[in-house]
């Protein structure tokens, strides 16, 4: 399910996004990138909708998906 970004708490957001820009295995290239540039990155992503944020029910979890990895059954 979706969770549009504006609807979350921007302090909330931005915890995600810090958690999610900070994961194993999250790959920004050869050149070395602040935390503050990855975030800021994430939400330009989040505005013009390359990536949303993703519930998933049964996990319990929240992720950033590519808009265009939508499960076919996603609430859009």
């Amino acid at each position: 399910m979706i969770i549009p970004h504006r609807q979350i708490d921007p302090e909330a957001l931005q915890n995600l996004l810090e958690e999610y820009a900070t994961r194993d295995g999250t790959d920004y290239g050869e050149r070395e990138v602040s935390l503050e540039d990855k975030v800021a990155s994430l939400r330009r992503q989040l505005e013009n909708k390359t990536v949303v944020i993703w519930f998933e029910p049964g996990e319990e979890s929240v992720n950033l998906i590519l808009a265009e990895d939508i499960p076919a059954d996603g609430d859009v």
